[in-house]
């Protein structure tokens, strides 16, 4: 009887220590169940999805050497952002496509930024090289200055995210800012598929990334982008609207909610305007609680900003970038006006927030 009890207690006691060894090797992270994903085949998902477009005619290639989508298909779970460094929506985003870099490249994940310009100055490579590095993106950018990787993938918004599986199809997509929760569990979920498909242990961390410089948009403005160049200047309420050329205009005693006045002599080409002479003015009547100006100019320029008559900083305009103009407490209705003290300022867009 006590030989039976001893065996016993020996056969309970190696249950206990293989549990506990298995257990101490499970990796420390919390991972996705594998009951939760649901492993298609190929042939399944050729029924259902698109396959992934390649990178066409690229001009420029940043924080890479040149690759093409191909050589990941089979090894990575690809994330293509489409985006152009002067928008505003684009760079609302890039905080939490940074932070996912930062998560999960090391489980399979490669972020490819396809850099599609909107205006002619966001096709140099070094204007982009440096929005890269101010916004602190380390991840692949691609230059499409020619739309062609835009065109394949039948795009048409700036930021779009498509995600790539391991079997190269595009399972989802998504067009503009937000759904960050819903983008961020789907790219668990395909990278969990890569675990399974290519053999590798371990699991992919639940806890959601943590971005970095993310700003407020749960308040949204009432006021649109505003276009300055011929291209798209429907707002213009005081010149010839479409027509590129010289116009001398006086601005408004009343200026009306989204409406844009130009004060003084203008040079508009397609994509912007410029103030041929000092002292020159932009007025708009907004509703919002941000305004950013896109801008450039060959030489510094200071512009004097006015809130309702009141002057409330300062900006020097040179580098061809989105300027902060305006950043009040709350949303509201007001008069901006703008007083360029010199001349030769390129006026492409105001955005709000």
């Amino acid at each position: 009887m006590k030989i039976k009890n001893i065996i016993l207690i020996l056969v309970v006691v190696g249950i206990v220590g293989t549990i506990f060894y298995f257990e101490s090797q499970r990796p420390d992270q919390i991972s996705i169940d594998d009951a939760d994903i649901e492993i298609q085949s190929k042939e399944e998902k050729t029924e259902k999805y698109e396959p992934a477009k390649e990178l066409v005619g690229t001009q420029g290639f940043i924080n890479s050497e040149p690759f093409k989508i191909a050589d990941y298909i089979g090894k990575k779970v690809i994330l293509i952002d489409f985006w152009t460094y002067s928008c505003i929506n684009c760079q609302r985003t890039t905080p939490y496509l940074n932070a996912w870099w930062d998560k999960y490249e090391d489980d399979g994940l490669l972020i490819v930024g396809v850099h599609t310009p909107e205006f002619e100055f966001e096709k140099k490579y070094e204007n982009v090289l440096e929005a890269t590095e101010k916004f602190g993106i380390e991840y692949p950018v691609v230059q499409d200055n020619n739309y062609s990787t835009w065109r394949a993938y039948s795009n048409r918004y700036w930021p779009r995210k498509y995600l790539i599986d391991i079997d190269g199809f595009i399972v989802y997509d998504h067009i503009g800012e937000g759904a960050y929760e819903e983008t961020e569990q789907k790219i668990r979920e395909l990278l969990m598929e890569r675990k399974i498909v290519l053999g590798e242990s371990g699991g992919i961390d639940k806890d959601t990334a943590d971005p970095k410089g993310v700003e407020d948009v749960s308040v949204r403005p009432d006021s649109p982008e505003v276009y300055f160049g011929a291209f798209r200047n429907e707002l213009l309420a005081n010149g010839v609207q479409k027509q590129t050329g010289h116009q001398n205009l006086k601005g408004p005693t009343d200026p009306k909610l989204n409406n844009l006045y130009l004060d003084g002599s203008w040079y508009v080409q397609k994509e912007y305007a410029e103030n041929q002479n000092a002292g020159a003015k932009v007025i708009f009547k907004f509703k919002a609680r941000k305004v950013n100006l896109v801008a450039e100019s060959d030489e510094p320029v200071n512009i004097k900003v006015f809130i309702d008559g009141k002057e409330t900083k300062e900006v020097t305009v040179k580098s061809s970038q989105l300027y902060e103009l305006v950043d009040l407490p709350e949303k509201g209705e007001h008069v901006l006006e703008l007083i360029i003290e010199d001349p030769s300022a390129r006026l492409y867009t105001f955005t709000f927030g």
